[in-house]
């Protein structure tokens, strides 16, 4: 018999479940109902920027036409899921109407997050987070005037590029010491300074934002640092970081994490064994994860509990990223910090253009992980050495 999934969220971990499904439920066992907040289908979001450099909606679209045209995938779009019946097995649109499930899978993603700083809502403000910010921030853009960035992490480094690519001259501001603290340490983080501040950024660290002042016409015209600078500006950007939406966990009487996230154990399982969390709205024993990468692996875990097929259980012990911001590669791979004391650092640096860090168990000699940044050798390479005592060319494989 036919059963009925329905999955709340349709950006890219939601997709990369639905997927996923499709192809291991060869026997055609379960009807998908997709209920997604947003007028679009599932895009990439990761590669949102590119929106602003001459790609269209279509080109960053992840749906494509065999998931759109399946008769087992009904997608309903612009139709959030505001509350859950646990009960009665029945998920509430917007619209008043309920759909049954046999199981539920919650994947509503995370929302920016905006200091609640003075005149952080005046108009000029924005997020970054969605084709309809992007829209909104091309249309208030002026080419030849200043933007600030609210947040110097990954995101805020993307929308600095977004400012650049509508011709602006953007600033980036960050509490933290240096640029990008979840994945760089300092080293890593000078060599992207280097870089980004040739390509015309403005970087501030170690400061936070006072204040969002507004001009005589009730619009933002300068940002006030806690340090006193005054930095004028047509447009604020917040990237400051984002939190879960697990607003659906009150409606449904599920536990959230001491930071926010619906609470689901390493198989991405909520208390109620019908429903499951994943993605950035999940809290894996206590913990939310903000790349893709983590919530693409609670995604296929997932769907291979439904195909009843064995999932491997979620774990955090690889964190490896590669990314290229503003032309600038940096990557990370396995541990990158020696926080247990079980590990020493081994720093290979050339000038203040290419920097790797390496982490070697005290005990074994073992490569543990690292950090690369700027014109290093093969990510992919150095992070197979993962485990491994490392090779006696590992300067070579670094810094060829």
């Amino acid at each position: 018999m036919t059963r009925t999934l329905v999955v709340v969220g349709h950006g890219m971990v939601g997709h990369r479940l639905v997927d996923r499904l499709r192809s291991l439920d060869t026997d055609h066992l379960w009807r998908i109902v997709i209920a997604g907040e947003e007028h679009y289908p599932a895009y990439d979001r990761v590669g949102l920027s590119s929106y602003l450099d001459g790609k269209s909606k279509s080109d960053l679209t992840l749906a494509g036409a065999d998931l759109l045209n399946d008769p087992r995938v009904d997608l309903l779009l612009g139709c959030p899921v505001v509350s859950v019946d646990r009960t009665a097995r029945t998920a509430r649109t917007a619209h008043g109407d309920p759909i049954p499930y046999d199981a539920l899978v919650l994947a509503t993603g995370s929302r920016p997050f905006v200091p609640p700083v003075p005149g952080h809502d005046l108009t000029g403000c924005f997020v970054y987070r969605t084709f309809g910010d992007l829209d909104a921030l091309r249309a208030a853009a002026r080419p030849g005037r200043t933007g600030v960035v609210i947040g110097g992490g990954l995101l805020g480094l993307e929308a600095a590029n977004a400012l650049r690519l509508l011709g602006m001259r953007p600033h980036v501001v960050e509490t933290a010491p240096h640029l990008m603290p979840a994945q760089l340490d300092a080293g890593a983080a000078r060599v992207l300074l280097r870089r980004v501040t040739g390509l015309g950024l403005r970087v501030h660290c170690g400061t936070a934002t006072a204040s969002i002042d507004p001009g005589s016409d009730g619009t933002v015209r300068a940002v006030t640092l806690s340090d006193g600078t005054v930095l004028e500006a047509d447009v604020v950007v917040f990237a400051a970081g984002v939190r879960p939406r697990d607003e659906l966990a009150d409606t449904m009487d599920l536990e959230c994490g001491e930071r926010g996230g619906i609470v689901v154990d390493d198989l991405c399982r909520t208390a109620d064994e019908r429903v499951w969390a994943i993605g950035e709205c999940a809290a894996v024993n206590g913990r939310c994860y903000g790349l893709v990468a983590p919530g693409y692996r609670m995604a296929d875990s997932v769907a291979r509990q439904l195909a009843g097929r064995t999932a491997e259980p979620f774990n955090d012990t690889d964190t490896s990223t590669t990314l290229k911001l503003l032309g600038v590669k940096v990557a990370t791979f396995g541990s990158t910090r020696p926080d247990d004391g079980r590990a020493v650092e081994a720093v290979f640096a050339e000038g203040s253009d290419r920097y790797a860090k390496i982490l070697l168990s005290r005990h074994s000699g073992d490569l543990l992980g690292g950090i690369l940044a700027g014109d290093t050798g093969s990510w992919a390479t150095v992070r197979s050495l993962v485990g491994r005592r490392p090779p006696t060319d590992l300067e070579q494989l670094l810094l060829p």
